[in-house]
């Protein structure tokens, strides 16, 4: 699939954030989400080899309390093309799994001298705790229901690579949203950047209150992706259910589900979206999250690595600001 974008040759600004952590995109300005943008639309565009490896000495943990493959890998990537050390933390493993609470755990990481930590947790407000202990950056690559900022941040270039914009869109999350941090991290980035958001699930899997953030909230995905530009799809997070939240796998796929029938409503040139993992046949008929022609599944997963550069990059240079 090909951009629409042409190769940017000359390279924009280092992002200039106000935090030396990225915890949330809740309070984060226009500036410096689009900042992160135009830097990573530069990474994802020139060669590897030209990828300047200026973080020689730099100590990147990822320490991810959940399970990944995309998220984790790609911030390994990421900071290997800078130059960086990167150290995948077991906590399967580890001493947490022993009753360590998560501020002697935070003391054991810290002895380590890590200048940036990666962290995956569970609950919410754990990457919040560890950037109030801790001397080193802290991303939050998705903490319990709360955010996952990374993943909107490519969630936003993707679409902006695609369409050529992202103010004025008319862009659907369908799915979970009671238990997504993907969809709260979305909603907050795509209000700022002036895209029209909409969110489409059951009663059962839609919260309360969420019209508060500036969104159109629907129970029937007929009329919620009705002229929609982007379809972005969620996966159950059954991990988080108490069990009588949905239908069967069928009946949700019935109601809920997108095929290229119901895909007939949006706008002629919508495209679709997953942040993974993807469950075929119950968010999502197989036949168009493989359609490359509508679906941008694949370059989500490649416009990651770029945005976790851009973030890395973005960190080390505020900090080297702060000294």
């Amino acid at each position: 699939m090909v951009s629409i974008n042409p190769i940017n040759n000359t390279a924009p600004p280092i992002a200039n954030l106000s935090s030396p952590h990225l915890i949330a995109i809740e309070g984060m300005s226009k500036i410096e989400i689009l900042s992160l943008l135009n830097r990573a639309n530069y990474f994802a565009d020139i060669e590897i080899s030209k990828i300047k490896k200026n973080l020689c000495g730099y100590l990147i943990l990822n320490v991810f309390f959940e399970n990944s493959t995309r998220t984790r890998v790609s911030f390994e990537l990421a900071g290997r093309r800078l130059g960086a050390e990167v150290i995948n933390i077991s906590v399967d493993k580890s001493s947490i799994k022993k009753g360590e609470s998560l501020l002697d755990t935070a003391n054991t990481l810290s002895a380590m001298k890590p200048n940036l930590i990666i962290v995956r947790h569970p609950e919410s407000g754990a990457p919040k705790l560890f950037s109030e202990y801790l001397n080193c950056s802290i991303v939050n690559a998705g903490d319990g229901r709360h955010e996952h900022p990374t993943q909107a941040l490519l969630d936003a270039l993707t679409i902006r690579r695609r369409l050529g914009r992202i103010e004025g869109l008319e862009i659907a999350i369908c799915g979970d949203i009671a238990n997504s941090r993907v969809a709260r991290s979305n909603i907050h980035l795509l209000n700022t950047l002036g895209a029209k958001v909409r969110c489409i699930a059951p009663p059962t899997l839609m919260p309360s209150g969420l019209k508060n953030l500036g969104v159109q909230c629907f129970d029937n995905l007929i009329d919620g992706i009705k002229g929609a530009n982007v379809v972005m799809l969620l996966r159950l997070q059954n991990e988080r259910m108490s069990g009588s939240e949905t239908p069967s796998k069928s009946e949700y796929f019935h109601y809920y589900g997108l095929n290229n029938e119901k895909l007939k409503l949006a706008n002629p040139n919508a495209v679709i979206m997953h942040p993974g993992p993807m469950n075929r046949g119950v968010e999502i008929a197989s036949s168009l999250a493989d359609d490359e022609e509508k679906s941008l599944i694949k370059m989500q997963v490649e416009i990651g690595v770029a945005i976790r550069i851009a973030t890395i990059e973005a960190l080390n240079f505020k900090n080297n600001l702060n000294e």
